[in-house]
């Protein structure tokens, strides 16, 4: 299920109408504080941008909407305007100082040569590898460990022009064939394929389209799979597809029109359904999933006609781990923090569960796999990684030892092989795969990345804040060591805060030209993720959403106070549900900041329900249709609340134009209000991918431009100086 990154609605009782009202109309709540001056040229002259008078009335509220018009992406005069905005952004940011030196540096960063931990399937292997001279990742397989690598799928052949990527691909238990996604413009809709591992060939057959959700679900014998599908009916209203998937199985060789349905739709759009199949084959799993905060489970052997139900999900979210005629589930029902038990299929009541791993209150449990006849549990302890191994009862065995405090992933391995591997990396070093054998505890590492940087040039440290409710918050800070808290240290600030995700100390590349120039990056772990279970994750959502602006305010006012910067050097940035994040932060105490980067946002949350996956996302945010819940969205909801009398950051909004999960109509409207806010005199960019979907596009080219732009906007609005360490200046 695409995490928003996320998000459904059924209609409730909402009057609406629109009526001609002045343009100032959108201008009813009283003005926020003024951002902090902004050196450099005076304002900007942008391309026109016409408002209409529209106002809906919402239960009892007027609504203005004088962009709406820019809602239609189809339209020519739409076309014609992002035509026009990309372009005068992007003739803005090559003029920026210092923008090709950036490009360069993002150049011998981005292009390296790197390896993931591999999958076995029956004896043979599968990973993937980058390239210096590639754009794109390259699946590989292997006959055994020490085999010779050979090419399965290289995405650089694809197309000529780079517009077609790779999904994620599934092999089969027998390691024969491999199922795999292709998504056009790297978006979530995507059409399923089948190729031969052994001779590389495609099934001209097995092609099925309608591949947005679908994820194969492999028999043991390799001859078919289970997946969700979603019909491609136009018809079909894009806010209502998600409640029209169904779980199919599909034959190998076989017409896919002719795949029998194994479930059908549930008909309701604010719901996902995922399918799954034990490693075994007589296991068949369906979850109802209600957003991010609860489900139902239904099983039944393969060929059965009815379902059985497992458990239904009141409040509570479970994840079904089966092996050997046991289910081990993995819940927070009574257990914020999330807890393992051991179920018997022949007695599935909940009274006869069994609990083999207890709610740890110092530590929120992340994931559980079963590898080499033990369970891996990946923890959290205040958004660090641990690493712990048990038997399947539960008992204790070990701690793995990982190299340092930092961001691992689950062992990843088969229920009955010792042998498992795991990344790690921290904001200071580089991913390292490592392998370990779950029997004997021994650790080794197994490939690295080699990045040209200096790692112990930085250092990172984790503070605590106060949010505004004194609820403490933490927050990591990555710096060039020898860091003066003066104030004057340009600063950026990222978050998310929501769909339970959690933000992690991993490596990131891209931070380091802005380290050298004497940069912070700061990343808060906002409410609304997962960091500390579901309670942290449910005081960032709905009627509580604002808790999670109010903790990046308090990050903001942590880093002024505590001397690392102030706020004409401050910059947040956040993209997707990070995207609502910034753009409220922004709307709300724009006083704080002097900088926004925006990526492909939620801004517009009275009406973000009736466009791209939206309906899917009200678990997580409410919905307008809701007299209670529009309250509540209209009152932080960025674009009705953009003002003509306020100074705001400077902003760069990055958008794509083939984003199918967060319509870009969020973007292109609300940079048209604050373009348009008589009062601002900061920049105000539009930037568009072309060619890419909701994580932008799969190119390293494509990633070290849109870089390139971002922190050239970033040195230059925020009067940083030129980047150092690794990256000259021009003209030095």
């Amino acid at each position: 299920m695409p995490a928003l990154l996320l998000l459904s609605a059924c209609t409730s009782t909402k009057e609406a109408t629109r009526e001609e009202v002045p343009p100032s109309a959108s201008s009813q709540v009283p003005a926020g504080t003024s951002a902090p001056a902004q050196e450099g040229p005076s304002r900007m002259t942008y391309p026109a941008t016409r408002s209409e008078a529209v106002v809906d009335t919402l239960h009892g509220q007027q609504v203005a909407d004088p962009y709406r018009w820019l809602e239609d992406e189809k339209a020519p005069e739409v076309q014609a305007w992002m035509k026009v905005q990309d372009g005068f952004t992007r003739d803005a940011l090559a003029k920026m100082p210092g923008r090709d030196a950036l490009a360069k540096r993002f150049t011998e960063l981005f292009y390296v040569d790197s390896v993931t931990a591999p999958f076995r399937r029956g004896q043979r292997y599968f990973f993937m590898r980058t390239h210096k001279d590639k754009e794109k990742a390259i699946v590989y397989w292997k006959d055994g460990e020490s085999g010779q690598e050979k090419v399965l799928l290289d995405p650089n052949a694809l197309s000529k022009d780079g517009q077609v990527s790779l999904g994620r691909w599934v092999p089969s238990w027998d390691g024969k064939r491999v199922a795999f996604p292709l998504r056009p413009n790297a978006a979530d809709e995507a059409v399923l394929h089948v190729v031969d591992v052994a001779t590389g060939e495609w099934s001209k057959v097995d092609v099925i389209e309608g591949a947005k959700y679908a994820t194969p679900h492999w028999t043991p014998d390799g001859k078919g799979f289970y997946y969700e599908w979603l019909p491609t009916d136009p018809s079909i209203p894009v806010d209502a597809r998600p409640g029209y998937t169904t779980l199919k199985f599909h034959v190998l060789g076989q017409d896919p029109k002719n795949d029998v349905v194994v479930h059908e739709r549930t008909g309701d759009p604010t719901t996902f359904l995922q399918g799954d199949l034990s490693r075994d084959g007589k296991y068949l799993f369906v979850s109802i999933l209600r957003g991010w905060s609860e489900n139902d489970v239904y099983w039944k052997h393969p060929g059965e006609k009815d379902w059985r139900l497992l458990v239904k999900g009141k409040g509570a979210k479970y994840n079904v781990i089966p092996w050997k005629d046991r289910f081990y589930v993995v819940t927070d029902e009574g257990a914020p923090r999330q807890r393992v038990f051991g179920v018997d299929p022949k007695k599935p009541e909940r009274a006869n569960w069994k609990e083999l791993v207890s709610e740890d209150p110092k530590a929120a449990l992340e994931s559980v796999s079963l590898v080499g006849g033990h369970l891996a549990l990946e923890y959290l302890k205040d958004a660090t990684t641990e690493l712990r191994i048990t038997t399947l009862e539960g008992k204790p065995v070990r701690t793995v030892q990982l190299p340092g405090v930092g961001a691992a992933s689950n062992l990843l391995g088969l229920e009955d092989q010792d042998d498992a591997y795991f990344a790690y990396s921290s904001f200071t070093t580089p991913r390292q795969v490592y392998r370990t054998s779950v029997k004997s505890g021994k650790v080794d590492l197994w490939a690295k990345v080699e990045v040209p940087m200096d790692p112990d040039a930085y250092t990172a440290e984790q503070v605590f804040y106060p949010s505004k409710d004194g609820t403490k918050v933490p927050m990591f800070l990555v710096y060039k060591k020898g860091l003066k808290k003066d104030g004057n240290a340009p600063t950026l600030l990222y978050g998310y805060g929501g769909f339970f995700v959690s933000m992690q100390p991993t490596f990131r590349a891209s931070i380091l030209p802005w380290l050298d120039a004497g940069g912070i990056y700061a990343v808060a772990n906002l409410r609304g993720g997962g960091e500390y279970g579901t309670a942290w994750h449910d005081a960032g959502k709905g009627a509580n959403k604002q808790n999670v602006f109010d903790d990046l305010t308090g990050a903001a006012e942590f880093l002024a106070k505590e001397r690392y910067t102030q706020a004409k050097k401050l910059a947040i940035y956040g993209g997707s549900n990070g995207g609502l994040l910034v753009g409220a932060a922004m709307t709300q105490r724009p006083e704080l900041y002097g900088a926004v980067v925006c990526g492909v946002p939620l801004l517009d949350m009275v009406r973000y329900h009736l466009f791209g996956s939206g309906r899917t996302w009200v678990p997580e945010y409410g919905s307008a249709d809701d007299a209670a819940q529009f309250k509540t969205l209209y009152a932080y909801s960025p674009y009705h609340h953009v003002r003509q009398d306020v100074k705001y950051p400077a902003l760069l909004m990055m958008s794509s134009d083939h984003d199918d999960r967060v319509d870009p109509m969020h973007a292109r409207k609300f940079v048209a209000a604050v373009q348009n806010a008589k009062g601002n005199s900061a920049p105000t960019l539009l930037r568009i991918e072309a060619n890419a979907g909701h994580g932008g596009a799969d190119q390293v080219a494509k990633a070290i431009e849109s870089s390139a732009d971002m922190y050239a906007f970033l040195f230059q609005v925020l009067d940083v100086a030129r980047p150092v360490g690794g990256v000259a200046a021009e003209g030095q």
